[in-house]
């Protein structure tokens, strides 16, 4: 570990001890250390000072002046009090002002001292002026010059003074201290060699006082590397680790029930996909360790079944499987199709979910300790301590990102020895993420659509097009159809201008009089949200008008158009999760965006991209790269606790590739990090980790 480490923050001059709990209460900072690693966000250049007289405009940039205050005048009382200054350069005059620290603002700077200001200049009552300018004293060998590095600072650290100069201050206050000779490389100069990278020094220096431009981007390229090399790291060894540590049943038999199955009970020939992902599901189960394997395919492409086959080798080699769902009514339909496929082979089925009653509940009870119950579908009601199993060997968690790792722990500790895991999702993941948010699991992708599926048909409409889209609805209804109205609020909202659910669901009411319209949204109590499902999912009605949550586990092959109101205010993979729920037979199916008409470049090009493309993978990249990872729905319950300060996975993908390769080539060689260099990568890895939650033994 670095002795940086233990250098408590508040002994740097001009911290102290107040200075230094804000430091630690706003932006986690203690030590000499976490503050290195505190790396700018942005660069400014103020590498040029402009003139007064020269600015001219309406939307100017940042800029910096070198001049002289002339006067401070304070305005208003209390809480309206403010700061008005004229500073001139002697080419003109521009005002500055301030709403905090009147007074020692007022105390800390003088006329007559010639100073540099640094902000944008607005227009205001004939002049320009600049809100809370940066103010240095001018001193040639000081000045700010060329490249400075912006930080994210919090309005606490703002009104208490701080500065992105003010961090700078702290930074060029270690490095020229003594305490800057225990920095300690964590990467090995073979490692550094190999990928050219900085010395640490070096970098330190580089990214938060850059000498050039190329300087700056080396030493990012330097820390997202590091970064990415160390959480790949992480993630394999703990893969390796829970590899060689845990043992898992060995189902070496295929028998009666898979072969049965596979001979009489498949409707449609399996995908090269689907037969692809079988094969690395049955080498997992007949390895001797654990399966933790995650199964990744679009909307419709054909996982239930592989899951149900995966369950028969299970139930072949004398254990029980279960399914867990995040909602009752994708519980009830795995139930009911799971159920018709094994009475094709005598394999008996159990439902559990919230609204269970005594009953039936000691039923599946008795049947889950005598071993009659084979398989048992259920919600978070399987993981209750009062369920309890013969032999459960495989544990099936559908839409996982919906459930915490500490609920599938609980599930996963059903048994002494763990049950083999695979663990669904139809939310594509790019590769990039599911290389570090999953990267503690086996990934197999489903990535082709059964035979007879037709791609949706999409279509970006506006307002003036509302009569047309009703009249194709009208259309496919007639056709005897079903179509999905989606909204994004429940009700009127008066601060936002969009489409709500009940006022929708009258005109739509009024729309189609003569088609049975039914709502579900997520304020409803469960019953009689099922209720109200259940009439559109057996036909009785023909239109369904829902909040999001009907994004998952909602089945009705017959529904074949679907308008989603207010399109633009979705994201990417959240409209690819609702237009999954048409297309699900062998009509051609359609959904359509209604949207404003006034949008933004960025939400339009989105749109578009719902428009052109199916392929769940690229509309997941793309969504990433627009949004960014950490908010890809998802991936703040995957199981790795980890935070990113530089590297980012929507844009560093081939930098994390590198990273993992680099990481996968140490552990080969290594794999207990034994050898010198080893243990120094050993010591940083458990420093960076070692005070996290390890979920890596969590599916």
């Amino acid at each position: 570990m670095n002795d940086l480490t233990q250098q408590d923050i508040k002994y740097l001059k001009g911290v102290g001890p107040k200075r230094a709990e804000l430091l630690a209460q706003e932006l986690d900072i203690h030590s000499y250390y976490d503050l290195l690693y505190d790396f700018p966000f942005r660069y400014i250049d103020r590498s040029k000072i402009y003139r007064i007289a020269d600015v001219a405009g309406d939307s100017l940039p940042s800029m910096q002046f070198k001049g002289r205050f002339i006067t401070f005048t304070p305005h208003g009382e209390g809480r309206k009090r403010r700061l008005h200054a004229l500073f001139s350069d002697g080419t003109g005059t521009i005002e500055c002002v301030w709403f905090n620290r009147v007074k020692s603002i007022q105390e800390s700077y003088k006329t007559g001292i010639e100073y540099i200001i640094y902000g944008q200049p607005k227009p205001y009552n004939g002049t320009y002026s600049i809100i809370h300018p940066e103010v240095d004293v001018y001193h040639p060998e000081t000045a700010p010059k060329g490249l400075v590095g912006i930080y994210n600072l919090t309005d606490k650290l703002r009104n208490r003074n701080f500065t992105s100069r003010t961090l700078q201050k702290l930074v060029a206050s270690v490095l020229q201290s003594p305490a800057i000779d225990a920095l300690r490389d964590p990467l090995t100069p073979k490692m550094l060699a190999r990928r050219n990278l900085l010395p640490l020094r070096e970098a330190i220096t580089s990214i938060h006082l850059p000498a050039t431009v190329e300087l700056m981007q080396r030493a990012q390229f330097r820390f997202k590397y590091e970064e990415l090399f160390f959480l790949e790291l992480n993630i394999i060894k703990n893969v390796k680790g829970r590899n060689a540590k845990l043992p898992g049943f060995v189902f070496a038999h295929i028998g009666d029930c898979f072969n049965g199955f596979y001979k009489r009970g498949l409707k449609f020939p399996l995908t090269g996909a689907q037969k692809r992902v079988i094969k690395e599901i049955r080498a997992d189960l007949g390895s001797g360790r654990q399966m933790n394997r995650l199964l990744q395919g679009d909307v419709g492409s054909g996982k239930t079944i592989v899951a149900f086959l995966t369950m028969l080798i299970a139930i072949d080699n004398g254990y029980q499987a279960c399914i867990m769902a995040p909602t009752e009514i994708l519980a009830t339909q795995h139930y009911e199709s799971i159920s018709e496929m094994a009475a094709v082979v005598g394999v008996n089925v159990g439902l559990l979910t919230g609204s269970t009653g005594k009953r039936e509940r000691d039923r599946l009870h008795a049947g889950l300790l005598d071993g009659s119950i084979q398989i048992l579908i259920g919600t978070h009601a399987l993981i209750e301590d009062s369920v309890q199993w013969r032999n459960l060997g495989l544990a099936v968690i559908d839409e996982q990102h919906r459930f915490g790792v500490a609920q599938r722990a609980r599930l996963w500790r059903k048994n002494t020895t763990p049950p083999h895991v695979l663990v669904m999702t139809a939310t594509p993941i790019p590769r990039t993420l599911s290389m570090t948010v999953y990267g503690d699991l086996d990934v197999s992708v489903i990535d082709e659509l059964p035979p007879g599926r037709k791609p949706v048909t999409t279509r970006l409409r506006y307002e003036k097009d509302r009569q047309e889209v009703y009249h194709f609805v009208g259309t496919e209804l007639r056709h005897g159809r079903q179509a999905y109205i989606v909204y994004p609020l429940i009700e009127e909202n008066e601060k936002l201008d969009l489409k709500d659910l009940m006022d929708g669901y009258e005109t739509i009411c009024q729309t189609f009089p003569h088609y049975r319209v039914v709502y579900v949204h997520g304020k409803m109590k469960p019953k009689e949200k099922n209720a109200q499902m259940e009439l559109f999912a057996s036909g009785k009605a023909q239109i369904l008008v829902a909040t999001t949550v009907i994004e998952v586990g909602v089945n009705v092959p017959n529904a074949s158009v679907m308008v989603i109101e207010n399109a633009e205010r979705f994201g990417l993979s959240q409209l690819h999760q609702l237009r999954g729920r048409v297309g699900r037979g062998a009509d051609q199916s359609y959904c359509i965006l209604m949207s404003k008409y006034q949008i933004s470049s960025d939400t339009r090009h989105r749109l578009q991209v719902m428009v052109d493309s199916c392929d769940g993978f690229k509309i997941a990249e793309e969504d990433m790269k627009l949004r960014g990872p950490g908010d890809m729905e998802g991936t703040q319950q995957s199981g790795i606790a980890f935070s990113l300060n530089i590297a980012n996975l929507a844009t560093d993908g081939p930098i994390v590739e590198m990273a993992r390769n680099d990481a996968m080539t140490v552990l080969d060689a290594d794999p207990e990090l034994q050898s010198p260099q080893g243990q120094v990568l050993n010591q940083h890895l458990n420093f960076l980790f070692g005070r996290k939650v390890n979920w890596g033994l969590i599916s």
